[in-house]
């Protein structure tokens, strides 16, 4: 382990390595903010694709341009340790001049544990004794061996909720017992309950289970492969707020290690907005605020995964077309073959289709009554801040995790098992007549967003800055899980 210690005045560098995907881009862009507003004297540099990089860069706005540098592969140099920035680093990917689709998970999975590594490598030890940590999104576990080979301190970033990692953690002792193979197929499809007194999941459900069956056990071999090397790290920065009910047993908490640090909420506080990865329509606003009060049906299924394929596409068109609802869909252009032929033209007078949102400010404004969303845990956590009822349409990954969450724990929204007429409407009837909805969704902000959550996301930060500060005087090597 290198020594630490930094020159008088000079600034502590945490070198941030997200996954490339909006998701995962967004929480992580919002922690190094954090790392900033904690005035420790923390400097991030945020390491990402080229790809990632260049829309990151394209979207500042001219304000966020003058309070943040930029730095690429082509013009690599020192900043004059200017610690209220954060600096962007590209590095490549393997994808040069090749179609933006030929990046599935399966293919930067690849570059991830090809390509990129070196690349990281490199730019870490430009940085010189200044690092004092890398901090790595647990889907990009590739950068943790980088950081090792370094000699540079890690921490994890978990950026779902973290009754999740639970599930991932829980991994091993499922393949024992015979729920699962060895190569993670459900050897029952059954309900179960992986936390004491937790939601019911589907073995049918588990994150994992995604595609066709070889697809399946590589994305479990992926899981399997962060699991392991998860399992050298001493901390883990959890998006996931203090009060989650995952984080409530404490035989669990004693026993799970790397020692989990919720610290969200991370953007409630932040002034500055994160680019989109897509070109946002803000069209969408102005049409807004033509509307009624809570009159509008937001739909988005996210970024992440193809949103719901096509004949479900249609279906929920027509499902829309008959209810008489406004509403405001994201739907690429390349989805929009699904839709049924002069539906927009149909529905032009109550509706808006755009290919990408502003969803925070969708989300907040007055006309948005409803979210019908697959689950993601930012959006989910977004509808929470902007207190919106959501009808729940889970489609792969942590989504299923999540939704149980929604509706049977929080009981803030409602899942709906299909797109169609009679599945929408009837959610859509079921939220309107909770009349204790509202009032829920209320103490579910103050659970998560509101002041005591802030402090205490705040001050598991600072512990984790403190600490770092602390071996970056001493130049001293890992603390034990009791030092905190």
């Amino acid at each position: 382990m290198k020594n630490y210690s930094s020159k008088s005045g000079e600034s502590k560098i945490i070198v941030f390595v997200p996954y490339p995907a909006q998701g995962h881009v967004t929480p992580m862009l919002n922690l190094a903010k954090a790392f900033l507003n904690l005035d420790q004297g923390f400097r991030p540099v945020f390491v990402t694709p080229r790809f990632i990089h260049d829309q990151i860069v394209a979207r500042y706005d001219d304000h966020e341009n003058n309070n943040h540098m930029f730095i690429t592969n082509d013009h690599h140099h020192q900043t004059n340790n200017n610690n209220d920035s954060i600096e962007f680093v590209a590095i490549p990917d393997g994808f040069e001049g090749k179609s933006s689709v030929a990046r599935d998970f399966f293919s930067l999975e690849e570059a991830m544990e090809k390509v990129m590594p070196a690349h990281l490598e490199r730019v870490v030890r430009d940085q010189g004794e200044d690092v004092v940590c890398v901090v790595v999104d647990l889907l990009a576990s590739w950068a943790i061996e980088v950081a090792n080979r370094c000699g540079i301190r890690v921490a994890g970033f978990w950026p779902a909720m973290l009754a999740v990692y639970r599930l991932v953690v829980a991994i091993p002792d499922m393949v024992r017992s015979g729920l699962i193979s060895d190569t993670g197929c459900p050897q029952h499809l059954c309900p179960i309950s992986f936390l004491p007194n937790q939601p019911i999941l589907s073995t049918e459900e588990f994150p994992w289970l995604i595609g066709t069956l070889a697809a399946r056990k590589a994305r479990f071999k992926f899981w399997t492969r962060t699991l392991a090397r998860s399992r050298t790290l001493q901390w883990i920065l959890a998006n996931s707020f203090p009060d989650e009910e995952s984080l409530n047993d404490e035989k669990l908490n004693k026993e799970l290690l790397p020692l989990v640090l919720p610290i969200s909420p991370l953007s409630k506080n932040l002034t500055t907005k994160n680019p989109s990865l897509w070109e946002e329509d803000n069209s969408c606003l102005d049409w807004l605020d033509k509307q009624k009060s809570n009159s509008v049906i937001y739909i988005s299924f996210g970024s992440w995964v193809s949103p719901i394929g096509e004949s479900k596409v249609r279906t929920l068109a027509m499902a829309l077309e008959s209810l008489g609802h406004f509403f405001i869909w994201v739907l690429s252009n390349s989805w929009r073959a699904g839709l049924p032929v002069g539906f927009e033209e149909r529905v032009s007078n109550r509706s808006k289709i755009v290919s990408w949102a502003p969803q925070m400010e969708v989300l907040r404004h007055r006309a948005v009554g409803f979210y019908l969303t697959h689950c993601g845990w930012n959006s989910t956590m977004e509808a929470i801040q902007s207190q919106k009822r959501l009808l729940c349409y889970p489609i792969a990954g942590d989504q299923f995790v999540n939704c149980n969450y929604i509706v049977k724990v929080w009981k803030i929204g409602v899942r709906i098992n299909g797109v169609g007429l009679k599945e929408v409407e009837e959610g859509l009837r079921k939220v309107m007549e909770d009349k204790e909805m509202k009032l829920r969704l209320k103490k579910m902000y103050e659970r998560t967003m509101g002041d005591e959550a802030c402090r205490k996301a705040t001050s598991n930060l600072r512990l984790f800055g403190n600490f770092l500060s602390k071996q970056t005087l001493l130049g001293s090597s890992f603390v034990s899980k009791t030092s905190f």
